[in-house]
């Protein structure tokens, strides 16, 4: 699959594979280089602003907006929109868990990701950085999930399912973290969706393609203003609203071909990492468990010696 780098619409099958439509079939549910990467940020952005004479602190960017994060080397620099057209090129799906460090002290991560593979399905099972399988999430369908262990719940709702999309993004009447109007070009991304709100609207929009027969960046998605949902505590959580025009096509030229390829290389980079990952952790644990299993041997013969010399 990896190996397929260029674009070929006459073959849709082989490309709706490679671009992550074999998951969506329409039916019911049944380390690499930097991206930019694309979020909704749910929390306003404050600033200062005079008031007559006097300054006071003030909402230059309200929360919802998609938040673009754009990356160069080790610098960062954050763009907001309330709205933005984006070109899918290629979905993948891969489960993520998030562990925090409450101890952490400054200038140490606050917690550490467990991470999968990225895969066109989440219909089998999936080598982790932790040498084990889809972050520890039991294999197959749950059919009685109050009936596990409590532990295993927990664990449980500690795992995302991911919808990962890349694409080339163009955010409407962009803003900087001040809140002013900025110029910003095209620019690829990659956006990690584990929201269940956001994963489905956003999957709908793959779903049609599948449907219609389409290649995603035969096509844009556009995302207007996201929908506010309020939360007890009185904050909000927000949550995409997209539509396709599915009678406007693109043409898919040499740039698109190129970009398409660097995405394929990136994610072939991002799984050979989690797959070495995955090989060195496995083999200590079961360098750790050959040793377990060696010293209760030993154990047992001293037993039967001692039994043997009384």
């Amino acid at each position: 699959m990896t190996e397929l780098v260029s674009i070929n619409t006459d073959n849709y099958a082989a490309m709706a594979k490679a671009m992550g439509l074999s998951g969506e079939t329409g039916s019911s549910p049944k380390k690499s280089n930097n991206l930019n990467r694309l979020r909704i940020w749910h929390s306003p952005l404050m600033g200062m602003e005079e008031v007559n004479g006097k300054t006071k602190k003030t909402e230059v960017v309200e929360g919802g907006a998609y938040r673009l994060e754009v990356i160069d080397g080790d610098k960062s620099t954050f763009y907001y929109a309330k709205e933005m057209s984006v070109r899918p090129f290629i979905q993948r799906f891969m489960y993520r868990r998030y562990l925090a460090n409450p101890n952490a002290k400054q200038g140490e991560p606050k917690g550490t990701y467990h991470r999968t593979i990225m895969a066109d399905t989440l219909n089998i099972d999936l080598k982790d950085n932790t040498g084990k399988f889809n972050c520890g999430k039991p294999t197959g369908y749950i059919k009685d999930f109050k009936a596990l262990p409590s532990d295993m719940q927990d664990l449980i709702r500690q795992i995302k399912r991911v919808r990962v999309v890349f694409g080339t993004v163009k955010l409407t009447n962009p803003v900087d973290a001040n809140g002013n109007d900025v110029t910003l070009e095209e620019v690829p991304f990659i956006w990690e969706i584990d929201n269940k709100d956001a994963y489905k609207t956003v999957g709908e929009q793959f779903t049609l393609f599948s449907k219609k027969e389409r290649l995603p960046l035969q096509h844009r998605i556009d995302f207007s203003k996201t929908v506010e949902n309020p939360l007890p505590n009185g904050s909000s959580f927000y949550t995409p609203d997209a539509s396709v025009d599915i009678t406007k096509s693109y043409e898919i030229k040499e740039e698109e071909h190129k970009t398409f390829s660097d995405f394929m290389d990136w994610i072939k980079n991002y799984n050979d990492y989690i797959y070495k990952e995955f090989d060195e952790k496995a083999y200590a644990s079961q360098k750790e468990s050959t040793e377990d299993e060696i010293e209760t041997v030993e154990q047992f013969i001293d037993v039967e010696l001692e039994e043997g010399v009384s």
